[in-house]
């Protein structure tokens, strides 16, 4: 089994509120990530598949077309967008990272071709990643 790895970037605006609470447990629970304008990231997205080499071109995926789909399906929905407004499938979601790879899983899991998807991991900050495997 071999895993090959596209990494795309994007950036975004988000606030992290729960609805169900008051302003100040949002305050308590996710400190200036609640600030009612939203605040901003500029995302680091990695998408893993797994498989065997094709026979034919020795690829487990054309990395060219990995992009493509994930261009496609996840890049331009959320590049430069309100992630609590603009974005469909984020729609009634806390947006947090941990919420955002579960919603990408959901979407890429059958677009990968004959590969695998193994891992998606989103870089928040240079210091904060999150990595869900299905």
């Amino acid at each position: 089994m071999i895993s090959v790895t596209r990494r795309e970037t994007f950036s975004a605006s988000h606030r992290l509120y729960n609805p169900e609470l008051s302003e100040a447990e949002n305050l308590e629970l996710f400190d200036k990530c609640a600030n009612p304008n939203g605040h901003g990231h500029n995302y680091v997205l990695e998408v893993t598949v797994a498989g065997e080499p094709n026979s034919n071109s020795g690829y487990v995926i054309d990395m060219k077309k990995l992009k493509e789909v994930i261009r496609r399906e996840i890049i331009s929905r959320v590049d430069h967008k309100h992630l609590n407004y603009d974005v469909d499938f984020l729609k009634d979601v806390i947006p947090t990272a941990e919420n955002m790879v579960k919603a990408f899983w959901d979407i890429l899991k059958d677009k990968v071709g004959d590969a695998r998807l193994q891992s998606i991991r989103l870089r928040e900050t240079e210091n904060n990643s999150v990595e869900y495997k299905g």
